[in-house]
């Protein structure tokens, strides 16, 4: 498979004044294969957003590059950048109460993109959103309708139409489900696999659940305090984590069969999050990791195939 999404060594700082900044994302390098969905996992706070944001140009980037099918897409977008760019590359974002305008009808959310982006006639724009809100399980008539008269689950389906209706290659979907019900969670996750396979999309999936990662990705990739500690296959990091964070985030997902959740032993992580402001020296999982060394606190490890597994990186100097 061709690399549709190149990220080489991309950071992401929040300037705080007085010399201080966050480091959001620092130094993320990923390639997203055409028609391959990525998950992206981590605790709160991990930049995972942050990440999917500025692939898109929705941030600015502080360093680093982002391709598309090999042109670099510019450090800081300018309007003719995003009219350039956004009919290839679409967001879903994860609050379906906040990421829709209360003041536009149904119709005219859906259809910005193409009144922006294309030229299209208005009865052409109408019949098309029409479309789409019959392929996302709406129907027709919602269109002259507001976000409140909708619930949560109707409101990111409507979300989906949206950024969808363009027909991009690449989504970035930013914690889709994280607001909604657990069998709204099903149906969303069911609708984009489906829509997936209809239009051949490549996926960029951010979420806290793992099981639901797992479900959806191709492979999974876990970030902790802006940056990857480990990528593979789904199934691979899922069944047989390395780094041991990775071990933690698997060992700590809920187990769906009641019985078998009473007698899971818990698994916590000691220590305190090292403050993204101040970024100790190392591997920044060091000081809540239970099998730590001297040199783990010295030195950053930097992700490296394994070797009996070179699909597996891991960023830690304990894993062979």
């Amino acid at each position: 498979m061709s690399s549709l999404v190149h990220v080489d060594s991309l950071t992401k700082y929040f300037d705080l004044g007085r010399g201080q900044r966050v480091h959001a994302v620092d130094g993320v390098s990923l390639d997203i294969a055409e028609r391959e969905i990525v998950g992206l996992v981590g605790e709160s706070g991990s930049g995972k957003s942050t990440f999917g944001k500025a692939v898109l140009g929705l941030h600015d980037k502080t360093s680093g590059t982002v391709s598309w099918r090999g042109e670099a897409l510019p450090a800081k977008y300018r309007p003719r950048d995003f009219q350039r760019w956004a009919p290839y590359m679409q967001m879903i974002f994860q609050d379906p109460y906040s990421s829709l305008n209360p003041r536009m009808t149904v119709g005219e959310i859906i259809g910005e993109g193409l009144r922006l982006h294309s030229n299209s006639s208005t009865s052409e724009i109408r019949d098309r959103v029409a479309n789409w809100l019959l392929r996302v399980g709406l129907q027709p008539d919602h269109m002259s309708r507001y976000p409140h008269e909708f619930s949560g689950g109707q409101r990111q389906r409507i979300g989906v139409a949206r950024a969808l209706i363009m027909e991009p290659e690449f989504v970035v979907c930013d914690e889709p489900i994280s607001a909604l019900d657990v069998s709204v969670q099903a149906q969303v996750v069911n609708l984009l696999d489906t829509l997936k396979t209809e239009m051949g999309l490549t996926l960029l999936f951010i979420a806290h659940d793992l099981s639901m990662v797992r479900y959806v990705s191709d492979r999974m990739a876990v970030m902790y305090l802006g940056s990857l500690v480990e990528i593979g296959p789904a199934d691979e990091v899922f069944f047989e984590p390395k780094h041991p964070y990775t071990q933690v985030l698997v060992a700590s997902n809920p187990e769906p069969d009641p019985n078998l959740e009473r007698q899971r032993v818990s698994t916590t992580i000691t220590g305190e999050i090292p403050s993204p402001v101040n970024i100790p020296p190392g591997c920044r999982f060091a000081e809540r990791c239970p099998m730590a060394e001297p040199e783990c606190r010295a030195t950053t490890p930097t992700l490296r195939p394994l070797k009996a597994s070179p699909q597996r990186q891991v960023a830690c100097f304990l894993v062979e």
